[in-house]
């Protein structure tokens, strides 16, 4: 948030040379602090133009989806289960071969989101591939429902239970140049229920692709279009509804709503807090600090691959949360808060959502 507030200082300085800027931005509240006016593009079409000084954060939601749009997230208070997953003493290596995730510890409960917060580049990525199987961790430990599956493939988590949502769709989530029936194929191609007599049952999976497609709102011709050829937003909604659709008992979230449209990002929040109530486990990974807000039951800090504290999301102010992802106490700022580690394998079921000890 902080370099944020300084970049918005700069464009402010540029304006003041009379500098003209075109600010192109998905975030409302990125929209309203830096322009004067603001241009509403929809499916290719200028739908209108408004005076940032005079709209608001619904009425520009509005415009931009041609809808009312919920704004804000009911996270209603559940009791969580048993822990689904857990990270023990976690090291991981990035491609350099250079240290990036020291010694994580964490677990997630059935019926509980934990989401992480931090700036890019601070170890979450090689986090996440440790633990959905794209990365082999230097040491530790990643235990889904009791057994490891530290050294488990892809599929073998796959079948375990576990979905992932990749930061980065269209380099993990769908192969582009494949149809939405072969993309709902992938990871499941294993799996008796779209195999017949040792090859692929393309009905089911095309009826598959179908489900998808209608139950999560995939804006498309047909199955039959390319992946290449859907909006940003759509590929994302499809990835969500292929990892949805596999009935997991854990589920791992990377920047689930990065690039997409305001609209989308409410349909996503809606069925992530479905899956909580269903009593899922949740990993949330997000940059987007009002997203691990408003959908975390516990929020994790990471900065330099430690988690260096442990906050309520519902009492830690934006600035407050700024700090620690720079490294420094609230309290102290240029303090450094990796001098007492949070313990992130307490009992989430001893904490109820609004923070507070049962």
């Amino acid at each position: 948030p902080q370099e944020i507030e300084e970049l918005f200082g700069v464009l402010e300085e540029l304006t003041a040379q009379e500098k003209t800027i075109i600010f192109i931005t998905h975030k409302l509240d990125e929209a309203m602090r830096a322009a004067d006016e603001i241009t509403v593009l929809r499916d290719g079409q200028r739908v209108g133009t408004v005076d940032a000084g005079a709209t608001t954060r619904k009425g520009l939601a509005e415009l931009m989806v041609g809808r009312e749009v919920l704004l804000d997230i009911d996270r209603p208070s559940i009791k969580t289960g048993g822990v689904v997953a857990s990270v023990s003493d976690l090291v991981v290596d990035d491609d350099r071969g250079i240290q990036t995730v020291d010694t994580v510890d964490f677990e997630v409960c059935a019926g509980e989101i934990l989401g992480i917060a931090g700036v890019d580049g601070n170890g979450q990525s090689e986090l996440i591939e440790a633990i959905t199987g794209l990365r082999a961790p230097e040491a530790g430990t990643v235990r889904l429902l009791g057994d490891n599956v530290t050294d488990s493939s892809r599929r073998q988590r796959i079948e375990a239970g576990m979905a992932y949502i990749p930061e980065d769709r269209q380099d993990r989530g769908v192969v582009m140049d494949f149809d939405l029936v072969g993309n709902a194929l992938l990871g499941s191609q294993h799996s008796s229920e779209f195999r017949s007599s040792g090859r692929v049952n393309w009905d089911e999976t095309r009826e598959h692709a179908k489900t998808i497609i209608n139950e999560y709102d995939v804006r498309t011709p047909s199955a039959d279009t390319s992946a290449a050829s859907l909006s940003g937003g759509n590929q994302q909604k499809f990835i969500v509804g292929r990892e949805f659709e596999r009935d997991p008992e854990f589920v791992v979230a990377s920047n689930p709503t990065r690039g997409v449209d305001v609209g989308s990002v409410e349909f996503i929040h809606e069925r992530l807090l479905e899956l909580r109530e269903a009593g899922v486990a949740i990993l949330l990974v997000s940059s987007k600090l009002r997203e691990v807000q408003e959908l975390s039951d516990r929020l994790a800090v990471m900065y330099e691959g430690e988690f260096i504290d442990l906050v309520d999301p519902t009492t830690t102010t934006e600035s407050e949360l700024g700090l620690l992802m720079a490294g420094q106490q609230p309290d102290n700022a240029g303090g450094d808060k990796r001098e007492s580690e949070p313990d992130l394998t307490e009992d989430p079921t001893d904490v109820t959502t609004d923070g507070e000890r049962a």
